[in-house]
């Protein structure tokens, strides 16, 4: 099976766990994509969703799948979304697509995180994927210099093709942190989280996912935690 044939398992497997009559978190990336094609398909059957990229709402809508804005929704049955990195105890790496606020945002107010990702995803220990890191664009500089003292390299993401930074849709620019080996997932989001200037570390361990679907030669492979 291809890339996106492992995707595509994945995503038609996480409509089981998606909540008829409730509000659904949806993830951004080419997986997320995936999924959104899948709920497209049973869309009536759901009260709506919340985007967590300007991209994901687009797609939504253009499916024709009603998109709430977050402070007009009280809960969110599930958030369903893929990862860049997943372990097994469900801590992650995710913000490869910049979206890392926005999903951590939607995933913290969910009931539920089902992770959606191919198995080339997992891994046992955190950091071969470099880490994003959002900040606010004249911190730029001043968090660099202590996330290189975490031990990682720091390098500005740019815009494709360009050597301007790329914006996200909050306005940030995003740090991606290079040659870490993160053994204590939780402690190192809680630590750069205190860092002034970061809006959002691209680690999910305080908030992991709850279950990981991920796409296997053999079929769907089912991670609980």
């Amino acid at each position: 099976m291809t890339q996106d044939e492992l995707k595509q398992a994945v995503a038609r497997a996480a409509i089981d766990y998606v909540v008829k009559g409730e509000i659904i978190g949806v993830g951004t990336g080419s997986t997320a994509n995936f999924f959104i094609d899948e709920l497209a398909k049973i869309k009536d059957s759901i009260k709506g969703t919340v985007a967590s990229s300007e991209a994901t709402a687009a797609r939504l809508a253009g499916h024709g799948i009603p998109v709430f804005d977050l402070n007009d929704v009280e809960s969110i049955a599930v958030y369903i979304d893929g990862a860049d990195e997943i372990t097994a105890s469900g801590a992650m790496i995710k913000g490869g697509g910049a979206a890392l606020t926005r999903e951590k945002i939607v995933a913290s107010v969910s009931k539920q995180f089902v992770c959606i990702a191919d198995g080339s995803k997992l891994v046992e220990t955190l950091g071969a994927f470099p880490l994003p890191v959002e900040v606010v664009p004249m911190a730029r500089a001043a968090v660099s210099r202590q996330l290189a003292a975490l031990g990682g390299t720091p390098r500005l993401r740019l815009k494709a093709g360009t050597t301007e930074a790329f914006i996200t849709d909050n306005g940030g620019e995003i740090i991606d942190v290079l040659g870490l080996k993160i053994a204590d997932p939780v402690a190192l989001e809680q630590q750069i989280n205190q860092i002034v200037g970061v809006i959002a570390v691209g680690l999910f361990a305080v908030r992991g996912a709850n279950v990981c679907l991920l796409g296997m030669p053999e079929g769907v492979r089912t991670l609980a935690y």
